[in-house]
């Protein structure tokens, strides 16, 4: 009992970083996600070059977030991010189907990567607001989420530019705190 006490009390007080890396495509929507984890609110963005950081409180959560620009010219840099890295967040475009076949690969090379073997994954599947969109259920198939064992793993609907089901997504992240 005085063991819980003192873990929650250390909870609360300890300030904690828990590191996230945004990836995924060009045009998926990752920097509008970041900006409405922050400021819940759309920002006006331009293809991010590098990468994009802020700090975001969750329930008592610091979350240090890194947004890494997803041209084709920038994933291979990716792993230069992947140092200490607890969370990944995977936003996956709904519309672009033609696409999702080099999502899925990048996917499986990251979670090959030994800096990322004990690291969660939220995949966003972005843009569910757009007509003709694929489900998360659709998604999850074509990347054959149910494939990966080694890493616990959700898939969130969402919609970047109304915030719709992005709380969701936060919420899985904090419940995943401190589990390993």
């Amino acid at each position: 009992m005085m063991g819980l006490i003192f873990a929650k009390l250390w909870n609360l007080f300890s300030k904690q970083e828990h590191k996230v890396i945004i990836v995924g495509l060009d045009n998926a929507g990752k920097t509008t996600i970041l900006y409405q984890f922050l400021m819940n609110e759309v920002v006006h963005t331009s293809p991010t070059i590098g990468s994009n950081v802020e700090e975001i409180f969750v329930k008592n959560t610091h979350f240090l977030m890194w947004d890494i620009g997803g041209q084709e010219s920038l994933r291979s840099s990716w792993n230069t991010y992947y140092s200490n890295t607890e969370f990944i967040i995977l936003v996956v475009d709904s519309i672009d189907r033609e696409r999702l076949a080099i999502t899925k690969e990048e996917l499986y090379r990251m979670l090959a990567h030994e800096d990322l073997r004990k690291a969660a994954v939220l995949i966003f599947a972005n843009k569910q607001d757009m007509k003709g969109c694929m489900t998360a259920a659709e998604i999850s198939k074509y990347l054959t989420l149910s494939s990966i064992k080694d890493h616990p793993w959700h898939i969130q609907s969402c919609c970047a530019l109304t915030g719709e089901g992005l709380c969701q997504g936060l919420e899985w992240m904090t419940s995943r705190v401190g589990v390993r």
